[in-house]
């Protein structure tokens, strides 16, 4: 389930139906909040012919003589063209020598080029033709008679099937290796655009921690972080509200909420900037906590602190993930992926999209190398009585990982 869905089950998308009018707190007023994002940054045409040619090395290096995008996020990372995915295929072919061409149905045409950034080479369909029989087109005219075609690994299968069947002379294989070599490395500049999507989230969970109020709903508290980001500059991606008993169950539950004394708030909440996305969780309870909430927070905590402390250059993703476990197994929780206890992996990359390779998770072998951007965010979940998340992410530096959020400081000052 991503962060999309799991609106389906929280938050305003899941409580519709039983939600009431916002609440009108003492806390602060939406009017005191400032834009963050004025000094904010668009990806440069320059940034993005820089990838293109660093995806063209890598496709030499590879022995792949093209790479086939379609639209989506990896669209917009190497060529700022906004689309939309449905049944007629929009995409982009970038050889591994000359220049990159675009495929879109022909009434298109005019609106795919006001986000084309560079390039020229338009191709178009009309609705009884094949798109596909284009893409060969673009591999004939840039010299290619046979060899290895790479789909970025999101392409859908419908695709890869056209282009076998049109250039049933080339290979078409998995690009994934192509589009991760670009994608997973952050430039100073992609991190600076998250670190304004995280301040912007940070912003709004601060508006929304000091509004919040008895009896609410999830929709309600939803409401108040989705307004909060947008008068803060931000885009609002998802704001997943958890409350009580549903706390315990990482994405959601269909049942009743509403704030009460005492009850576990886990809120999971993120915005893009420009294009950059923020992933931050909250955890923290509405009035005293209990002991065992307060243990197993402190627990969770020191799982954040512990990977901290692990997630340094050269080290196997998967052990980030193996450290925090264990440490969670010692305490009496698990053991391995069982509850009580952490019940997912520890963190996703992020980046453009929320969710990105690598993961921090068992078996990821993939060692940490300066740029990669990820989520840290354990949990424990008690099913039948609450959970605790903390999420803040973090980008690995040649002097160790670097976040982008501080982390909580304790359940009773969530955010300090």
């Amino acid at each position: 389930m991503n962060k999309r869905d799991f609106l389906k089950l929280t938050g305003a998308a899941g409580l519709a139906a039983v939600s009431r009018p916002a609440f009108s707190a003492d806390g602060a007023s939406l009017d005191e909040l400032v834009d963050m994002t004025g000094k904010a940054a668009p990806i440069s045409v320059d940034e993005r012919l820089a990838r293109v040619e660093k995806a063209q090395r890598l496709m030499r290096q590879a022995g792949m003589d093209a790479l086939l995008l379609e639209a989506g996020s990896a669209l917009i990372y190497f060529t700022g063209v906004r689309w939309r995915r449905s049944e007629r295929f929009t995409g982009a072919v970038i050889p591994a020598e000359g220049d990159i061409a675009f495929v879109t149905p022909y009434f298109e045409e005019p609106s795919v080029r006001e986000s084309m950034t560079f390039g020229d080479d338009v191709r178009t369909w009309h609705e009884h033709e094949s798109p596909f029989d284009l893409v060969a087109g673009i591999l004939a005219d840039r010299g290619l008679k046979s060899g290895k075609v790479g789909v970025e690994e999101t392409v859908r299968h419908f695709i890869v099937d056209g282009v076998q069947k049109a250039a049933p002379e080339f290979d078409v294989i998995s690009g994934k290796d192509i589009a991760r070599g670009c994608r997973m490395y952050k430039s100073p500049n992609e991190i600076a655009l998250m670190q304004t999507a995280n301040d912007v989230t940070i912003a709004a969970y601060r508006h929304v921690h000091s509004n919040i109020d008895k009896d609410m709903l999830p929709a309600d508290i939803s409401t108040l972080m989705n307004d909060a980001t947008r008068v803060l500059g931000g885009q609002p991606q998802f704001a997943g509200v958890l409350l009580n008993e549903a706390s315990a169950y990482p994405h959601g539950t269909s049942q009743t909420q509403h704030l009460k004394e005492g009850g576990v708030i886990l809120m999971d909440c993120g915005c893009a900037v420009h294009d950059y996305e923020s992933d931050i969780s909250r955890t923290w309870v509405f009035g005293e906590p209990s002991r065992k909430q307060r243990d197993v927070w402190n627990t969770v905590k020191r799982g954040q602190e512990m990977a901290m402390e692990t997630a340094t250059v050269g080290t196997p993703a998967g052990k980030v993930d193996d450290v925090v476990r264990d440490y969670y197994t010692s305490k009496g929780f698990g053991p391995d992926y069982q509850t009580p206890g952490l019940s997912h992996r520890l963190g996703h990359g992020i980046g453009m999209d929320g969710h990105e390779p690598i993961n921090f998770v068992r078996g990821e072998t993939t060692p940490l190398a300066a740029g990669m951007c990820f989520s840290n965010e354990p949990g424990i979940y008690i099913f039948g009585e609450f959970g605790v998340r903390l999420e803040d992410c973090l980008y690995i530096t040649e002097d160790g990982p670097q976040l982008f959020s501080e982390l909580s400081p304790s359940i009773d000052k969530p955010f300090g």
